[in-house]
């Protein structure tokens, strides 16, 4: 692809502003480790929530959806949909209890919530699990996906494009920590999105217009198979969708798999931008506006720039064919010269935000979960603001280094749903139920992964079949091992308590500290999921029904996902200790 001097001052202008937010935050990132990956405690509610859908805007998530689409059709989709409903679990229902925390990471929870030798090893052990091997597989797809990117865009071979990126990349990160990447995310997403919504209108402009690309697609694959590529909701049955898979979908993955970005009960980058806002009531507004933009309003251009690959690029429909590189020609042939530089820019946006958040998380576990517990208790802060930057520059090396030999998008984010399968009901009850401690969170642990790798190396079994059994056998093994062990120390259990005021089964330790009067019935909580989940899908089917000319069925959703709204408005802001409290 050629570009014009007009292209690259797009992406010089692009880097230019990057590395000066880098630099303008140098000195006070430079103050603590507080400072470095959390901001000091200090960030506005906004500027977290759009960090976060910036931060799950990589530059693989456009090549994929698009790809799921040509391949599955827009239901494909419930592949990452059906997750939706484990992040308005964490609005409702953890939020607010991160917040109270004060911990710098999630993983720091665990010596918070446990107590004794158990607890500084599943500490340390998971620092060092997330901070290196799960950091650097991450690192390897989204810098993956943005090599082939400028593979098609730039016919740049995989090693100059990982190495530039690198170089790029690492360098704003490692100077300006947690404050330098959520605002750089803030200019990153707006570049990014527009760049998306700027191919979507190009490609179906190209087409014809909405009218004409159903038409298409009808004399391509019928009226039947374009209903079926059309369909928000999967037809159960289907080669790609068996009725087991929908079900586990819908019933069991939102809330039994551990994934980076939609934990359940919140975790990784989601936590660290919760524990960064100024108070509880940011800590949910953030995450609440994280999961209407994220579902609802953001997968509409990748998905129209699919279905138009599907009537340009037959042959990609093909099995066996990589789908993924779909999106990356459609800007190659449908953007003219000047605008595809703009697009190039809106690419490294997009990864540039992800790869900011997971590096600086990546040091976070290793510097505040291992290194000052661990290694060294007493040093200053400026020691450990060093050792944060220099495990930036680890990290992204491990992550280069693990980029040259990955090949598939799609295969490292298999591989991060088989690790955490079965791992989901430690994670939320931990914070419902006083008689988890840390032995239940090191088995879970090493259950899922033992079974999930064991069933996906050594069995014929689907993947359906794989995760009931591994949820099934991981949750009666870590049961067990509760039972089987001694319950934290109640005067432990006390101090946490008092700290996070969580609610359900706590109450042997409630009678200990007394009951607040004023607390809000857990109910609550569930109606505000139920109508937040809601709320999403009706937007997002929404809109889709507005874009594809179905407009008196598109209204309707969305005064639907409006009254939802309210009704979540209503919810919160009667209760006084909750959304309205400023603590």
């Amino acid at each position: 692809m050629e570009l014009c001097w007009l292209d690259w001052t797009f992406i010089i202008w692009f880097f230019a502003i990057a590395i000066w937010i880098g630099l303008y935050y140098a000195r006070r990132a430079s103050s603590s480790i507080s400072d470095y990956f959390i901001s000091g405690r200090n960030l506005p509610w906004l500027i977290a929530g759009v960090s976060m859908v910036a931060t799950t805007f990589a530059a693989d998530t456009p090549l994929v959806v698009s790809g799921l689409v040509i391949n599955r059709g827009i239901a494909g989709n419930w592949i990452w949909w059906n997750m939706v409903f484990s992040g308005m679990l964490t609005v409702f229902f953890f939020a607010q209890l991160w917040r109270r925390t004060e911990a710098v990471t999630d993983v720091e929870l665990a010596q918070i919530r446990y107590a004794g030798k158990p607890a500084a090893f599943l500490r340390g052990f998971r620092g060092i699990y997330l901070g290196i091997p799960i950091t650097g597989i991450i690192f390897g797809w989204v810098t993956l996906a943005m090599a082939k990117i400028l593979s098609v865009t730039l016919n740049w071979p995989k090693w100059q494009a990982i190495a530039v990126l690198l170089i790029l990349t690492v360098a704003y990160i490692t100077i300006s920590g947690l404050w330098g990447v959520v605002s750089a995310d803030a200019f990153q997403f707006v570049i990014a999105m527009a760049g998306s919504i700027l191919l979507a209108i190009i490609a179906v402009d190209h087409i014809g217009g909405i009218a004409v690309l159903k038409s298409k697609l009808i004399a391509q694959y019928g009226a039947v198979g374009t209903n079926q590529i059309l369909n928000f909701f999967p037809q159960i049955g289907s080669a790609w969708m068996p009725a087991i898979f929908f079900v586990v979908y819908l019933a069991v993955q939102w809330w039994a798999s551990w994934y980076p970005g939609a934990e359940p009960g919140g975790g990784g980058y989601i936590a660290q931008r919760m524990l960064a806002c100024k108070n509880e009531k940011g800590s949910l507004l953030s995450t609440f506006f994280f999961n209407i933009a994220h579902y609802a309003l953001r997968p509409w251009p990748w998905i129209l720039v699919g279905l138009v690959a599907l009537v340009v690029y037959p042959e990609l429909a093909i099995k066996g064919a990589d789908a993924e590189i779909a999106y990356p020609r459609a800007v190659v042939d449908f953007l003219p010269i000047g605008l595809r530089g703009m697009m190039i820019a809106s690419f490294l946006a997009a990864y540039m935000s992800t790869i900011s958040t997971q590096l600086n998380l990546g040091a976070a576990y290793l510097v505040n979960d291992v290194y000052k517990p661990f290694i060294k208790k007493d040093a200053s802060q400026k020691h450990y603001v060093l050792i944060s930057r220099l495990s930036v520059i680890f990290l992204a090396v491990i992550g280069g280094i693990i980029t040259y030999y990955m090949r598939t998008i799609v295969g490292g984010w298999e591989l991060i749903l088989a690790i955490g399968a079965g791992t989901g009901t430690v994670y939320i009850l931990r914070w419902y139920w006083w008689r988890v401690n840390a032995w239940s969170e090191i088995s879970a642990m090493v259950v899922s992964a033992v079974l999930a790798l064991s069933l996906q190396l050594g069995t014929q079994l689907n993947w359906a079949y794989r995760m009931l059994i591994t949820v099934g056998g991981t949750t009666v093994v870590w049961l067990t091992v509760t039972f089987l062990t001694a319950p934290v120390d109640k005067g432990f259990l006390c101090e946490f308590y008092k700290k996070v005021h969580p609610g359900g089964l706590w109450r042997p330790i409630s009678k200990e500290v007394g009951e607040s009067k004023d607390r809000k019935p857990i109910w609550h909580n569930f109606l505000d999921f139920l109508c937040g989940s809601g709320l999403v899908l009706f937007s997002l089917f929404g809109i889709g029904k507005l874009i594809f000319g179905e407009v008196l069925k598109g209204i309707v959703f969305l005064i639907i996902a409006g009254a939802l709204f309210f009704i979540i408005w209503w919810d919160l802001s009667r209760q006084k200790w909750a959304v309205i409290s400023d603590k």
